[in-house]
């Protein structure tokens, strides 16, 4: 029997932080009087838009990863490089809000986080069909 209650609790998270991050993006507008539908005309903004939409972006890899590694490997490591893939992404919202070439390590984390993930979750699926 399976105990999906810490990968739904990573997957929560993840809902929160795409939450936060759209309210960042409605402030940024408001800062720096980016009218919508307009996405570029202050560089801050732009930074702060990029996130948002980077980490959508990002999240539509790592979820169905998460769970697929969840269901066919461990619930509780998926939920560990959830966490790592989380954190990572916390990261570099804060990094690449302050400069752009900032970003690196934490995107680097981030898609390793989800590259384990895809690939545990490929040898999980591929071992219940052998």
């Amino acid at each position: 029997m399976h105990d999906f209650r810490w990968p739904a609790l990573v997957t929560l998270g993840t809902v929160v932080l795409l939450f936060m991050m759209a309210v960042n993006v409605g402030r940024a507008r408001g800062k720096y009087r980016i009218d919508a539908p307009a996405t570029t005309g202050n560089a801050d903004f732009e930074r702060v838009f990029r996130v948002q939409m980077n980490t959508q972006e990002s999240a539509l890899m790592f979820l169905p990863a998460l769970w697929i590694y969840a269901a066919f490997m461990s619930e509780v490591w998926a939920a560990a490089f959830g966490v790592v893939w989380l954190a990572s992404r916390v990261w570099y919202a804060i990094a690449y809000q302050q400069a752009a070439a900032r970003r690196g390590p934490a995107f680097g984390l981030s898609v390793l986080a989800i590259a384990v993930l895809t690939g545990g979750a490929a040898c999980g699926v591929v071992r219940t069909l052998l």
